[in-house]
């Protein structure tokens, strides 16, 4: 009997691991496997391109915009200020970063000295008011502005819990504190919480205490899924 239960048990456990196997399931890489390009090309610069807003949320794109800055700057490189980086564009008719996607980015590395540009293309934005949520969906592209070669390319579909609530006893506070979270959390906290999820995976750059330290670091998946806490 106890031989018949181990042969179940067994052809159980092989059947669970091709199913396992079956659905795609890999095994973890290294970050220097991941973005073996990114280590090679080693970009110091990073240009911030106007993101590309695929909903009908015109808040979105500046939201995200706005938010990109300070967790590259964490990492390691150096940002061009994003508002400069938008006039400049705007000046030379070039702030549409569809455009450019697909197209040659030398241009930017020669008048810019940007070693990289990073695109951002915003998929989701819904606010969910009746579940206090806000679902946020948004690609990353980090190209070479020297061959287009594509340096970190990931997702994040992300739900912003903005569920908990900021109490003061005072009324006319309470009004003033929900307003402005509320506003927060349309505008900027979803692409914040997104941004910090993907970018977190990024190799750290030279300015960077772990700069080439990382590489046998296991990355990150390169699709995200997952619900954050305000």
């Amino acid at each position: 009997m106890k031989t018949y239960y181990k042969a179940l048990a067994l052809g159980l456990f092989m059947g669970l691991m091709g199913l396992l196997t079956s659905c795609g399931v890999s095994n973890p890489v290294s970050k220097g496997q991941a973005y073996a390009e990114l280590y090679s090309q080693k970009p110091l610069s990073i240009l911030v391109m106007p993101p590309i807003n695929k909903t009908n949320k015109v808040e979105a794109k500046e939201a995200v915009y706005a938010s990109l800055y300070h967790p590259l700057v964490e990492k390691g490189y150096y940002v061009f200020s994003p508002i400069l980086s938008q006039e400049l564009l705007q000046s030379e008719s070039a702030d549409d970063a569809e455009v450019f996607i697909d197209g040659s980015l030398k241009p930017f590395n020669q008048v810019y000295t940007a070693d990289a540009a990073l695109f951002t293309i915003i998929k989701k934005w819904r606010k969910i008011d009746l579940l206090a949520q806000i679902e946020v969906e948004i690609e990353y592209i980090l190209k070479s502005t020297k061959d287009n070669k594509v340096l970190f390319q990931r997702s994040a579909d992300v739900t912003v819990d903005c569920s908990a609530k900021v109490k003061t006893n005072i009324a006319l506070l309470d009004l003033v504190v929900s307003a402005v979270s509320t506003a927060l959390s349309d505008n900027v906290i979803g692409a914040r919480r997104a941004n910090m999820f993907i970018l977190s995976d990024l190799p750290d750059g030279k300015y960077a205490p772990n700069f080439e330290k990382d590489k046998e670091l296991i990355a990150g998946p390169k699709d995200v899924k997952g619900v954050v806490k305000k």
